[in-house]
């Protein structure tokens, strides 16, 4: 019988779908352990096992492990809120993991930038604040414009550019005041009070501490900072890129990190490259799909391979570009139709057109990650072919969203 590859908790979306598969190809027998695994549909559809768990305990992921009929030859997890434990499992298990205490400092968004800070890497100017006016305090030592974020987030969930002292008074009770589970965060404590950072976003893509590649990322209008696309690798010169990934490497070694996967996001600003934030897993917003099409590099897989204790050589099969880009609604409502679809899988480079929602299902608008409904990925001869193609194909697709004050009242479409 061979060994198992736990998993604690998942994605809802397709990481950690792909995180399941990814490990029977590697011969691994994958479980995961969740306190509701009715969140993850794809378990009944791939017949994926599952324990139900308290996943908040890593003793109680320890017992679960020991209940196991077999060997478990790894412990990790597919999103960001259990890396933490899962590590902490791993480790007592004897098995490969990254520092358990390095992630929990890592994950804590303004102890994060301390280290940073100590350790002289560039970040912006920054506070905790545990209440509203103390946000507002430290906007004004800081200078508008500044940002408002959860302390420990992703997703862009509660994330805000404030010009002035209400919006970051209202930006802060926003995430401090919200009543457990209505974010989709764990509670917050605090809020993060920074710098404005101006010019372009990239991400830099490692696997411990080898650069996999750097990613161009969309951000659609403020005072949010919802992802709308990313190209891969970025629009940049060679030593661009070059000077992006030391800088994140120089990061993950100021944290302690630098095994297994880690995300980092960064702005080319007027005054150099700043770090915005360093993410101890594996990139979001379909990433290491763009940067398999790309490159033929499968970081999924090797993250698997990784807790398990099996090397993969991290060798691109190929060297071309990817792009995605996001379908997002204009308006809150009811999805009717979308129409595009086939015309727009038809454009040269397309390689994948994917709904997210069924016509008939209701949007929301959330400012965050949890807006998209579907996305449409390109590829090539670099990420700026490949961006320009996902572009021109976007262009096709028209989403018909009836509003939420119409529904109910027979209209089908606007």
């Amino acid at each position: 019988m061979t060994g198992w590859l736990v998993l604690v908790e998942s994605n809802t979306t397709g990481t950690g779908r792909l995180f399941c598969a990814a490990a029977g190809e590697l011969g691994l027998r994958p479980v995961l352990l969740a306190r509701d695994p009715a969140r993850y549909p794809y378990l009944a559809a791939d017949s994926v096992e599952h324990r139900v768990c308290d996943t908040g305990s890593a003793e109680a992921v320890l017992d679960a492990c020991g209940q196991l009929d077999g060997p478990v030859l790894g412990v990790t997890s597919s999103s960001e809120y259990w890396v933490a434990t899962a590590s902490e499992v791993a480790r007592t298990l004897g098995l490969p993991h990254p520092d358990p205490a390095a992630v929990r400092a890592c994950r804590d968004k303004a102890n994060q930038r301390r280290l940073l800070r100590a350790a002289g890497i560039g970040c912006p100017d920054f506070a905790a604040a545990i209440s509203p006016a103390e946000a507002v305090a430290a906007a004004v030592r800081i200078g508008f414009p500044v940002v408002v974020k959860p302390t420990a987030g992703s997703g862009s969930v509660g994330v805000r550019r404030c010009a002035d002292a209400e919006q970051v008074r209202t930006a802060a009770a926003a995430v401090l005041d919200a009543e457990p589970g209505t974010l989709g965060l764990p509670p917050q404590s605090a809020v993060l009070v920074e710098q404005y950072l101006d010019g372009p976003e990239f991400s830099v893509e490692t696997l411990d501490d080898e650069v996999v590649g750097v990613t161009g990322k969309y951000l659609g209008p403020e005072p949010y900072f919802v992802e709308t696309g990313h190209d891969f690798p970025a629009r940049l010169a060679d030593d661009d890129r070059r000077r992006l990934g030391e800088a994140a490497v120089s990061a993950l070694r100021a944290l302690g990190l630098g095994w297994g996967p880690a995300h980092t996001e960064l702005r080319w600003t007027r005054r150099g490259i700043r770090v915005v934030e360093v993410n101890p897993r594996l990139a979001g917003g379909m990433i290491p799909r763009v940067v398999q099409a790309a490159i033929g590099v499968d970081l999924i897989r090797h993250c698997v391979a990784r807790a398990a204790g099996l090397q993969l050589p991290v060798t691109p099969s190929r060297s071309g570009g990817a792009a995605i880009r996001f379908l997002l609604p204009a308006a809150a409502g009811r999805l009717s139709e979308v129409h595009g679809l086939v015309e727009a899988a038809r454009q040269p480079g397309v390689c994948e057109v994917v709904l997210t929602a069924e016509p008939g299902q209701d949007i929301e608008i959330r400012h965050s990650f949890s807006d998209r409904f579907g996305y449409l990925i390109s590829v090539g001869e670099d990420g700026g072919a490949a961006g320009d193609r996902a572009e021109r194909a976007l262009a096709l697709i028209e989403a018909r969203i009836v509003p939420a004050s119409l529904v109910g009242r027979g209209v089908s479409h606007p």
